[in-house]
């Protein structure tokens, strides 16, 4: 097991909403009341952020600031690269357009062998600039990752600029398909588009949806998809806070979700993937303080499952 590093990424700027920015720093406080010195053990590194971008005029409606959110992942992606040499990186991130970066990264760094993706998310973030119907581009990562424009179901018209930059999106530290639609796994998605649904059955990507989880065991669901990935040498585990429930847990998300998975679901998901010792990154998204009616429940909530999975991470795999 190689040394964890903290990758700090407070960008916001692929969201809808402001103050998922905050969520780092909102996580960190999270620890301090709790009387943790997690954020004292590891190193750690920030990574330069383009959020003042969100002022700008923006020159796409169909993707949104584009142009930074391109620049952005590019700084992600190259902090992943960097420090997968040395170490195990926990990546926490603001909005989820990171995620492009961090998957990035990992493809760069194993250019040769199968990279799998364990999205754990209520969202199917599969949309592409023809097909969004926000424009928001924490919508788009997977869509990017895997390179494909999901034309069928087009319903924006995209101008050069924005088909540029998009086309820089997906040729990010790696030219090509980052990850195939077979080495995709989803847990939890419940909130999707016409778009996304027809994407998700054309490319026969498996969603475990909570409901299931449930009722066949989480144990039971979780050993499946590994299967599935049993392929793919490395793994990523992206875990986006608004797969819990937000009724149950708090709305500090930018796109909160009822009937979603609890805290310690997501602990018992992420921990029987780690034992597969495959996993190499795990990154963590969207807390949003300023949309949080608990206080900083959400990051409080998110902090036990970093906690958690650390311990995992450093202890001896039995």
């Amino acid at each position: 097991m190689k040394p964890i590093k903290l990758i700090k990424n407070r960008s916001d700027i692929g969201a809808g909403t402001r103050g998922s920015d905050l969520g780092v720093d909102a996580i960190e406080i999270a620890a301090i009341n709790q009387g943790s010195d997690y954020f004292n053990q590891f190193p750690f590194e920030d990574i330069k952020t383009h959020n003042e971008s969100i002022y700008d005029k923006d020159r796409s409606t169909v993707a949104k600031r584009i142009e930074h959110v391109v620049e952005q992942c590019v700084r992600v992606s190259n902090a992943v690269q960097k420090n997968l040499k040395d170490y195990f990186p926990i990546v926490l991130s603001g909005d989820h357009s990171s995620a492009l970066g961090t998957i990035s990264g990992i493809k760069s760094t194993f250019p040769e062998q199968n990279v799998g993706v364990i999205w754990i998310d209520a969202h199917a973030d599969l949309h592409s600039p023809y097909t969004s119907p926000s424009g928001n581009i924490h919508g788009m990562p997977l869509a990017a990752a895997l390179a494909n424009d999901n034309l069928d179901a087009k319903t924006n018209a995209v101008d050069q600029d924005t088909q540029k930059y998009w086309e820089e999106m997906k040729q990010i530290g790696y030219k090509g398909p980052k990850i195939q639609p077979e080495n995709l796994v989803y847990f939890g998605v419940r909130d999707t588009e016409e778009a996304e649904d027809q994407q998700m059955e054309r490319l026969s990507i498996r969603n475990y949806k909570v409901d299931e989880v449930r009722y066949r065991g989480l144990e039971t669901c979780v050993a499946e998809a590994l299967v599935k990935l049993s392929h793919c040498e490395v793994l990523y585990i992206s875990f986006d806070v608004d797969s819990m429930d937000c009724d149950l847990i708090s709305y500090g998300t930018g796109t909160p979700v009822a009937k979603g998975f609890d805290q310690y679901e997501i602990i018992a998901i992420i921990e029987q993937i780690i034992k597969t010792k495959k996993v190499v990154c795990i990154e963590i998204v969207e807390v949003n303080p300023l949309l949080d009616t608990k206080g900083n429940k959400m990051a409080e909530t998110a902090f036990q499952v970093l906690e958690a999975v650390t311990s995992t991470l450093v202890l001896p795999i039995e």
